[in-house]
């Protein structure tokens, strides 16, 4: 979608990276770092500044304690995370269960482990779990359930109540949970909660996180994955033969841009939040159906409308005749018809690329 952007001089509200930079205090951090000479490979799972500013975080964030040096491994990108702790900890006939719709790297890295998929679909308006069906799939074959709050690409937080029926059915089955939190920074509509905060979950729970989101440097690939000793073990092992190593002066500059005070965070939060009225507001008003998004910088509509048979050809009439990417959602489904009447728009991106998008809609979209 990407590619067929600039060949069609489209505005991009599809992939999920801002056209805008990150802060400058991070920025100065990576070029300092250089210039002091931290340019030779980094220890394999992090600096020790980064662990131990990741540690603090994560205990400021959820009321844990852990051990910057035996439970945080920094990663390259919170993609790396998610592969070597699938690689690591998931053995070939292991069951995993997914919410669809979910971000593609987790199917693929799934069959590259030689795990057996199982899948619960969330559906709109509101994405919430079906606990029963969840229920219904999980059995004592289950190795894992893997969940992304604040979720990509519905926009969906996983509640406490949810939280607590997942770790309830994790308890009982002897299930670990790999948990993606990298948009946990963005959260608007209500509190994020980390699940490894449940009690029971911690020694059951690897959380994966990054950088790159919450301080718009998505081309640094800074990540990280929270685990017990004997979860992370299996991280590590897997980790040391996927990259060995991250980037290190950009590992230098991320532990500072860890340490920025809560006005940041709150700041960031009130532009997302001015970003995301424009599109919402302008997506109602051209006519799609918009579903709520509690969190992340993607909101979710219903194409149907427009009359379009699916979210492919939907998405390519947008991109071709009105001049606007969106996603097509059933890339995120094991079954591709359950999202065929989905598309996903993003909305990290300055608000006069929001207000252009929204005005060429407005001005060649119509109903069917």
């Amino acid at each position: 979608m990407s590619s067929l952007a600039i060949k069609h001089g489209a505005i991009n509200l599809g992939q999920g990276f801002p056209n805008f930079d990150g802060p400058d205090f991070v920025k100065e951090a990576a070029i300092q770092a250089i210039r002091d000479g931290k340019n030779q490979y980094a220890r394999g799972y992090g600096v020790p500044d980064l662990n131990s500013t990741v540690a603090e975080r994560f205990k400021k964030d959820t009321g844990l304690v852990v051990d910057p040096e035996k439970e945080v491994t920094v990663t390259s990108g919170c993609t790396e995370a998610i592969a070597a702790t699938i690689l690591g900890l998931i053995n070939p006939g292991d069951e995993v269960v997914l919410f669809a719709p979910f971000y593609d790297s987790y199917e693929a890295t799934l069959s590259m482990a030689g795990a057996e998929i199982k899948c619960v679909t969330l559906r709109p308006p509101d994405f919430s779990i079906p606990i029963d069906e969840l229920k219904s799939v999980v059995s004592k074959n289950t190795r894992a359930i893997l969940i992304n709050t604040p979720h990509n690409p519905t926009g969906k937080m996983f509640t406490r109540e949810e939280l607590n029926a997942i770790a309830s059915l994790c308890i009982e089955n002897d299930i670990v949970v790999f948990s993606d939190e990298v948009y946990d920074k963005l959260a608007f509509e209500m509190d994020h909660i980390s699940i490894a905060s449940v009690p029971g979950m911690y020694e059951r729970t690897v959380t994966l996180n990054s950088l790159g989101k919450t301080f718009s440097l998505t081309g640094w690939k800074i990540g990280w994955a929270i685990a017990p000793p004997h979860l992370t073990w299996g991280v590590r092992q897997a980790h040391s033969f996927l990259t060995f190593a991250t980037s290190t002066p950009m590992q230098f500059a991320a532990a500072t841009a860890l340490r920025a005070p809560d006005s940041y965070y709150e700041e960031l939060r009130r532009d997302y939040m001015a970003k995301k009225n424009i599109l919402v507001e302008g997506l109602r008003s051209v006519g799609f159906t918009v579903f709520p998004s509690s969190g992340t910088y993607f909101v979710v509509v219903d194409h149907t409308p427009f009359g379009l048979e699916n979210d492919v050809a939907f998405c390519e009439y947008l991109i071709k005749e009105v001049g606007v990417v969106a996603i097509p959602t059933s890339v995120f489904y094991l079954n591709p018809d359950e999202g065929k009447n989905l598309v996903r728009f993003t909305f990290c991106k300055d608000e006069e690329t929001l207000k252009s998008a929204v005005e060429r809609m407005k001005e060649k979209l119509l109903k069917k």
